[in-house]
């Protein structure tokens, strides 16, 4: 199993691209994330994730250890293949889709193609709550373990803002943060308040 690959971008496409590993040449498929960080004649590392079928080996590859697990994370769910988990991870970077999983925001998975509706919702529902192994993000309230006081008030905080206009991800973060800083003894009304403020900025 091939894990990894360093060697020279020989060509970058619109979803994969081209390493040249002492005159090998090795087909990568890999997100927009990645891909936009590749230049062609230029050195590069990517950690790869092998998958190995009867008719072929295809290498997906990522330049950060978190891409990469989330992939992994991705296509454990039904319906979610690796065209379906680059497409993703193009759409949507780690730290957001850990927020937009957190929040329940299914909508905000529908940005990747070949996400519907019902698929965003399968993929919320199998990964809330979970990260990958390598994420790097601030901390994110996890409603699931709060004390269920704390969580009925940031909850109804969020519906606030998603009430006012805008996005479940971006009401959840500036939920959270305001959660961070007015402590478990915060009302509804303070969060809200906090929350506006965190969204203005």
């Amino acid at each position: 199993m091939i894990a990894q690959l360093r060697g020279t971008v020989a060509t970058v496409g619109e979803d994969h691209m081209v390493m040249d590993v002492q005159g090998v040449g090795y087909l990568v498929q890999a997100p927009r994330s990645t891909l936009d960080k590749l230049v062609e004649g230029a050195p590069a590392l990517l950690l790869i994730e092998t998958h190995v079928r009867e008719d072929r080996i295809a290498l997906y590859g990522f330049t950060t250890a978190t891409e990469r697990d989330w992939f992994r994370q991705l296509t454990t769910v039904q319906g979610v293949g690796p065209k379906v988990g680059l497409a993703l991870l193009s759409a949507l970077p780690p730290q957001a889709l850990t927020t937009a999983l957190m929040a329940a925001d299914a909508k905000a998975l529908t940005r990747a193609e070949g996400v519907g509706p019902k698929l965003a919702a399968r993929i919320v529902a199998e990964l809330k709550g979970k990260v990958a192994p390598s994420l790097e993000v601030s901390p994110i309230v996890n409603s699931s373990i709060m004390v269920p006081h704390v969580a009925s008030v940031a909850s109804d905080a969020v519906s606030a803002l998603i009430n006012l206009g805008y996005g479940r991800s971006e009401a959840f973060m500036a939920v959270n943060k305001a959660n961070a800083l007015l402590g478990e003894a915060a009302t509804t009304t303070a969060l809200i308040k906090a929350g506006l403020k965190e969204l203005a900025a």
